[in-house]
């Protein structure tokens, strides 16, 4: 069972930074893709930022310039710099792999991140 562990949450004042860390319990190469994704309350969860085996990625048009992922294979790590800080950045955010053989999905359990004005 793979098992995806987020850290680096927490409080942070707008136009700051924080890394998020997502630690899976086996090798990231054999995911397709990984991700983060974010749910405000009153929200639906978006897609925030994608990393594909290939080493391409995608960002929400609203972090793009201000987060970026990269991925640590040697470490099954994937990571989420996110700097200039917005309060409408605040929410819950996962981590998320994808794999095609078999066709499966994996979700951390979540962490906060609150941007206060």
């Amino acid at each position: 069972q793979v098992q995806l562990v987020e850290s680096g949450g927490g409080l942070v004042q707008a136009g700051g930074s924080l890394r998020l860390s997502c630690a899976a319990s086996g090798s990231i190469f054999s995911f397709s893709a990984m991700g983060w994704y974010r749910q405000a309350i009153g929200r639906q969860r978006e897609l925030v930022a994608q990393i594909l085996r290939i080493g391409s990625s995608k960002y929400a048009d609203s972090v793009k310039g201000r987060f970026t992922i990269s991925r640590d294979n040697a470490k099954n790590t994937v990571y989420l710099q996110m700097n200039s800080l917005k309060p409408e950045d605040t929410a819950v955010y996962s981590c998320n792999a994808q794999s095609n053989i078999p066709v499966r999905e994996y979700w951390g359990q979540g962490t906060q991140i609150t941007v206060s004005s």
